[in-house]
């Protein structure tokens, strides 16, 4: 196996290599974790499956368990709810054209 090098930039960040994504399999969204080993100058990536119940290929959030919007909406707490009504009076007044400073 070659010896690749990338740069941590200042943020933190770095990428993973296109072939080595490609061997391994990575891919877009994929979760992955850091496991560091005992040695601390080595860390372990993988790429995790978080859907125990989930087929083969199928992403956590691929299943077909529908909720509707009310459903939702009554799931949150009562706080929730409310900012949740304020955030969205204030983008239908914004598509209305409304100004909510004057009430026009």
């Amino acid at each position: 196996m070659e010896k690749m090098y990338r740069i941590l930039g200042k943020r933190g960040r770095v990428t993973i290599p296109y072939e080595i994504r490609q061997r391994v399999g990575f891919a877009y969204n994929d979760i992955l974790s850091f496991t560091e080993d005992p040695d601390g100058r080595t860390v372990v990536v993988k790429r995790e499956r978080l859907c125990e119940g989930c087929a083969d290929g199928q992403a956590p959030g691929d299943f077909n368990d529908t909720v509707t919007l009310e459903e939702f909406l009554d799931g949150l707490s009562a706080d929730q709810q409310r900012a949740a009504l304020i955030h969205l009076s204030v983008k239908w007044a914004e598509q209305q054209g409304g100004d909510l400073n004057t009430g026009a």
